[in-house]
């Protein structure tokens, strides 16, 4: 178990990195942030701003410990599944393995609403595995808002709300883990960047 939980904790870095040498972002919000894991990826000349979001301040003051250095750090205890924040918004909000937990509505609202002007929404969701065929991904809106338990989530109804508020998706991709399990990266952009974003790959 503890080598696979490592392999996990170094794909999700993994897929951190992806998004931020994609997208080379200004700022970042990294919510559900827990120990830090991935931070040693934000290079401080293209990111100035890091905002660290996490309901647990031992998680937040273990990240200070770890990350002391790093300029442009912003620390943030926060429930995102109980009230609204007031952030000043970031060029990519990233959001690993937190939707599982909180469910969406307030969480979901609020991580959206970090998303500056023409800023993307980076997203690792957990996918089942063969192994685990007793907990799967649901499609009941009563279980999408558990906060308590874990609960997998379907891409395609994830993507489908989304689009419903105005996000689609502009590049995904899957990353196995032991026991047959994967990891979903899935990077949002609003419905007009994303046609701009589009073009431009095009182009490239």
């Amino acid at each position: 178990m503890c080598s696979a939980g490592v392999r996990q904790l170094t794909v999700l870095a993994e897929l951190f990195k992806a998004a931020l040498d994609r997208y080379r972002p200004e700022s970042v919000a990294v919510l559900g942030v827990a120990g830090g894991n991935g931070l040693e990826q934000v290079d401080c000349a293209v990111t100035k701003r890091i905002v660290a979001v996490d309901i647990n301040h031992q998680y937040l003051d273990e990240v200070q410990r770890r990350f002391s250095t790093l300029s442009g750090l912003e620390l943030q205890c926060l429930d995102l599944a109980e009230r609204e924040v007031s952030l000043a918004p970031v060029a990519l909000v990233h959001a690993a393995l937190i939707f599982e937990h909180v469910g969406f509505g307030v969480a979901l609202e609020n991580a959206l609403s970090l998303v500056a002007p023409g800023g993307k929404f980076s997203v690792v969701l957990q996918l089942p595995s063969e192994e685990e065929q007793g907990v799967a991904s649901t499609k009941h809106k009563s279980m999408l808002t558990l906060k308590e338990n874990f609960v997998l989530i379907d891409i395609g109804e994830f993507q489908r709300l989304l689009e419903q508020k105005g996000f689609q998706v502009i590049e995904q991709e899957t990353r196995p883990l032991p026991a047959g399990k994967a990891l979903w990266l899935g990077v949002f952009a609003k419905a007009g960047d994303a046609c701009a974003s589009a073009s431009e790959h095009d182009r490239s």
